[in-house]
């Protein structure tokens, strides 16, 4: 079975299967993985899969996680958002910026 976008939020995902603690453990380990990859800029990330760090912190929240929006960035970015920013977040091209919006189109609503 493909994934296409039709089967992603409807209901039939094959996905939804997988019990919550083995899903739970793969997104701890995506989390861990970003937290250690700071080259992986947000804005990239945007322009290519769009979603960020930022975007899984909202996600955590939407899950029912019940953190102010700052709690779960630090949760997600392993420190203040703040904090990583100043130390690792550079500043965005218009490439970049550009790249990003027509990803963003791509979400279909969903973000």
């Amino acid at each position: 079975m493909s994934c296409t976008e039709d089967t992603i939020f409807d209901g039939n995902d094959p996905l939804d299967a997988i019990d919550d603690a083995v899903a739970a453990q793969a997104f701890r380990r995506l989390v861990r993985h970003l937290r250690v990859r700071h080259d992986a800029q947000n804005i990239d990330l945007m322009g290519l899969a769009g979603f960020c760090r930022n975007c899984l912190a909202d996600w955590i929240n939407d899950a029912g996680a019940g953190m102010d929006k700052a709690g779960a960035r630090e949760v997600i970015h392993g420190m203040p958002a703040g904090e990583w920013k100043e130390r690792f977040q550079t500043k965005a091209t218009p490439e970049q910026m550009a790249r990003m919006e027509e990803s963003l189109k791509k979400n279909g609503g969903s973000h």
